[in-house]
């Protein structure tokens, strides 16, 4: 997820600007667009359309059925987000300042999150279609309560999923669980340490994906889901410590896309090699992100110029996605039923759900535009210390 960081360091100003990097930003657009299309096509199914068909299965999967994939590739671009902002800005783990770090997540995460909060409590008690909490064992209060306290995923594992435009908060759970004790683990234990505690993270999230059987549980468990943030949170402290050359990072994008395909485009060769069995299909999609970001990064410090011929919509999704994820059930649900209360065409669908997904993303754009964004500035600017000599310089 993004994140707004301003430069200090023991008190002392650093002159750094965190720029975005373009190719980190259209991997996050195809992420959150996946995210999208997935679940538009679970409500309408453009298989059964004339395109669909004439799509075939195997690119109806790639096309439609790779949200899955999405968030865990989230998981990774956050995790080396965070990690590698946090070294730019204190110059080291030991000098992370934990005040500092939680106050920047509080400003950048809370405000859009109380605002949904509020929203879809008041959907749930007007009675709205599909927002009102009715299964046994879920109530709004205890939504509500999971949601402030970051164990929605748990809550769904116990008692199953809750409204969809809910259940996007399960993510959101498991990272900031995780960066909860982030801060703490990379302050207070030497890097050797640390590595090896990411380490294990990584060593148990594909343990954790074989061995629990309950559905969502499964794939919404702190254990089954931080390993990709772990890998990210690597992928920072190689790209920190190692430049690699122009050739070398070629050969990193290369790795990444060509793994990051074998999940995404070749998923029977995955399945034949028996990787999902194991739980392995997860972990070396995240390796291939986390090799996709390295080289990104780099090619961008490497050359300023680089990268920026990504403009255009992928990148405008990805700097917005954040909001876009949060909100874009909002919109969906709403317009299928649309859809089908005007008994539109299935052939009329491919429009259908390139409407939606603009809707989405412009529905992301407004609420980043004229609500998260002037709210994380504001708080940062009450919670962070202000530099006397300069504003600070900040950046996502």
């Amino acid at each position: 997820m993004p994140c707004n960081l301003a430069p200090c360091l023991r008190g002392k100003v650093l002159n750094l600007t965190f720029k975005r990097i373009p190719g980190i930003d259209v991997l996050r657009g195809l992420c959150i667009i996946a995210v999208v299309l997935h679940h538009i096509n679970i409500r309408i199914r453009l298989d059964k359309a004339p395109l669909g068909q004439l799509l075939g299965q195997p690119t109806d999967k790639v096309l439609f059925w790779s949200g899955y994939f999405g968030v865990r590739v989230f998981f990774v671009i956050s995790g080396f987000l965070i990690a590698s902002w946090s070294l730019k800005r204190w110059g080291s783990f030991r000098n992370l300042n934990i005040r500092q770090f939680y106050s920047m997540r509080f400003a950048r995460i809370v405000p859009c999150l109380l605002g949904l909060l509020l929203l879809l409590s008041i959907l749930h008690l007007t009675g709205a279609p599909q927002c009102v909490i009715h299964r046994p064992h879920q109530s709004l209060p205890r939504a509500l309560f999971a949601a402030l306290t970051f164990h929605v995923n748990w809550l769904e594992g116990k008692t199953s999923y809750l409204p969809a435009a809910w259940d996007v908060l399960w993510s959101l759970s498991v990272e900031e669980v995780f960066y909860l004790f982030f801060p703490l683990l990379a302050r207070w234990t030497r890097t050797g340490l640390f590595v090896v505690l990411l380490l294990g993270f990584i060593v148990v999230g594909p343990v954790a994906r074989t061995l629990i059987q309950s559905d969502p549980w499964v794939d919404y468990s702190y254990f089954s889901c931080m390993d990709g943030i772990a890998i990210g949170c690597l992928a920072a402290i190689v790209c920190n410590k190692f430049k690699f050359s122009k050739r070398s990072n070629l050969v990193l994008l290369i790795s990444g896309t060509l793994l990051c395909l074998l999940f995404e485009v070749f998923r029977g060769t995955a399945f034949r090699l028996g990787l999902y069995n194991f739980g392995l299909d997860v972990t070396l999609l995240s390796l291939g992100a986390a090799l996709l970001v390295i080289a990104l990064q780099q090619r961008s410090e490497q050359n300023a110029a680089a990268g920026y011929w990504f403009n255009g919509w992928l990148r405008w999704f990805g700097r917005n996605s954040y909001e876009v994820y949060l909100t874009h059930m909002l919109v969906i649900w709403p317009v299928v039923g649309i859809f089908y209360r005007f008994h539109q065409p299935m052939n009329a669908a491919p429009v259908w759900f390139i409407f939606i997904t603009a809707l989405c993303g412009l529905l992301g754009y407004a609420v980043a535009r004229w609500y998260s964004e002037p709210l994380n500035r504001s708080l940062r600017t009450r919670l962070l210390p202000r530099p006397k000599s300069q504003a600070l310089s900040v950046g996502s």
